[in-house]
């Protein structure tokens, strides 16, 4: 996501401009006309580990250039919980019914401008996809593999939990900012 270039209060072309600020002095992009700040704050994110009948649920997004499988996830919306928003995206992206959500973490993804909450979900009915999504695969926990940032660590956490040692792998740069884990290449 670019920065915004004119202001949303008043349409003036948004300047680099140093003010001091609780922290001391910091340079943003702000209104010269009125004031108003970019504040740049990161975006809260709701990750879910899924597990379903037995197994981790991992769903390969329609937009991703791999044969990538990850968490489901999704944006928090304006007057949920996060415990409600995560719930919601379950059932939006799989159909799936929580019914056991637990926090594993919460996590940075820099790279992004994100802040990932991640929870451990158990569901149940029957799995039917969202249009973003083509295809999904259930897990043992054995079979996880954890990419190094954002839902991956998460995904390392909640194995530990589990008595698993997660292994860690390399993989291209995701498409979009959700995904987070895949597992070992079949």
């Amino acid at each position: 996501m670019s920065d915004p270039k004119f202001c949303t209060a008043c349409a003036t072309p948004l300047a680099h401009i140093e003010l001091a600020e609780d922290g001391g002095p910091k340079s943003r992009l702000r209104c010269p006309a009125c004031g108003w700040t970019h504040w740049n704050n990161p975006t809260p994110v709701l990750a879910a580990i899924i597990e379903y009948r037995g197994q981790v649920l991992l769903a390969r997004n329609a937009a991703w250039p791999h044969k990538m499988y990850a968490l489901i996830t999704g944006f928090m919306e304006a007057g949920e919980t996060p415990q409600d928003g995560i719930a919601r995206e379950i059932k939006e992206e799989t159909n799936l019914d929580a019914s056991a959500l637990n926090l594993v973490g919460v996590y940075d993804f820099q790279r992004m401008n994100q802040v990932i909450i991640a929870y451990h979900a158990v569901a149940d009915g029957e799995v039917r996809l969202s249009p973003e999504l083509v295809d999904y695969r259930l897990y043992d926990l054995g079979q996880l593999r954890c990419w190094p940032a954002g839902t991956g660590y998460a995904l390392a956490d909640w194995l530990r939990t589990r008595g698993h040692e997660p292994q860690f792998m390399d993989w291209p740069r995701p498409a979009d900012p959700a995904a987070g884990t895949a597992p070992a290449a079949s």
